[in-house]
């Protein structure tokens, strides 16, 4: 814990606060189709294949559309999970099946996110539909030891507005980027107290379960990055941040993953502008280079599936007589998401 208390003491230093007292919108936009296919024929004739697919919605930052979905597939339907709401394709291939294929591809028009000027709550509490997120899950459990670092993290913060920056604070300064972790990371909270290096599900989740257990709802945010380029293979863009949510104001994101990312990509250190500029940024902001795919951990998916709750719903999720595929393994399991501007 010493390790902690050391660093916390510098943020105080190196990260000034940026508030102030009204929204703005941008308008920077990206867009661009993404194509996701998937040959899963190679598995067991005789196996029941079945296949769960992370839909994109619209909301404020993202419009979704021209949806076309196709394969050889027994069944297949659209349905939301029951706990956050999050939206899911569902395929499912029959024993004897020889050929098991699907494509679905849909354009995304994403805004950036620019919400800056946050003003301190007026409410003074957090109303009764977002209590879920000030709860524990699997590997985010607030427990003594969590508790104990995010009191001594927003000491002396009375808002919920102040205990989230200080929290965004933290993470950025006291966590590192290991590019040797697999995937996006497990997000285990617990582990990478001890040992703070991970990818963005990781170093997201840092920052929900200890805003959580300073009583800021806070939620990981999981999706994909679109392409810069006119055809990119963007199978391995899968990308993780958070939201915390301001009472009187909404949520609001922050991608501590990301500055962590930037420091690492440009060799900088912590005290350098750029490396400033990125902390201010990631606060309050996102660029438009990202689609939201769905939110929460801890999920029973719908139809459900077998074994329990599923850490995360980023990766498209596959069940072959039951047993859970490897997403992170592509000799197994053999699927292409590709982006088209």
């Amino acid at each position: 814990m010493k390790y902690f208390l050391v660093y916390f003491k510098i943020i105080l230093l190196s990260a000034p606060l940026f508030v102030a007292t009204c929204k703005k919108a941008s308008t920077e936009k990206a867009s661009g189709t993404i194509i996701m296919t998937f040959d899963l024929s190679h598995y067991d004739k005789n196996a029941e294949v079945k296949l769960w697919i992370p839909y994109p919605v619209s909301n404020e930052y993202q419009t979704i559309g021209s949806v076309k979905i196709d394969g050889d597939y027994k069944e297949s339907s659209i349905n939301k999970e029951s706990k956050f709401g999050n939206t899911l394709l569902f395929a499912r291939w029959d024993k004897g099946a020889t050929s098991r294929k699907l494509q679905f591809s849909f354009k995304a028009v994403r805004k950036e996110v620019s919400k800056k000027k946050l003003a301190p709550e007026k409410a003074v509490s957090v109303p009764k539909e977002y209590k879920i997120y000030l709860s524990s899950t699997k590997y985010g459990p607030i427990d003594e030891e969590v508790k104990g670092l995010a009191d001594t993290i927003t000491r002396d913060k009375k808002t919920i507005l102040e205990r989230a920056r200080a929290v965004y604070d933290w993470t950025c300064v006291n966590t590192f980027r290991d590019p040797n972790t697999r995937g996006c990371g497990l997000g285990d909270v617990k582990s990478l107290l001890k040992r703070p290096g991970g990818k963005c599900a990781d170093i997201s989740s840092i920052f929900v379960t200890l805003a959580r257990a300073a009583g800021v709802p806070a939620r990981e945010i999981f999706g994909i990055r679109m392409g810069k380029k006119p055809d990119q293979d963007i199978t391995k863009w899968q990308h993780c941040w958070a939201e915390f949510y301001l009472p009187g104001y909404g949520w609001v994101p922050v991608d501590p993953g990301d500055v962590r990312k930037m420091i690492l990509v440009h060799n900088l250190k912590f005290n350098d502008k750029k490396t400033g500029d990125y902390i201010k940024y990631f606060w309050g902001g996102i660029d438009q280079y990202r689609i939201g795919l769905t939110k929460g951990k801890d999920l029973e998916l719908n139809p459900l599936q077998q074994g329990g709750p599923v850490n995360y719903l980023m990766y498209p999720f596959a069940q072959v007589n039951g047993k859970t595929v490897d997403w992170l393994d592509p000799e197994n399991f053999k699927y292409k998401i590709t982006y088209k501007m």
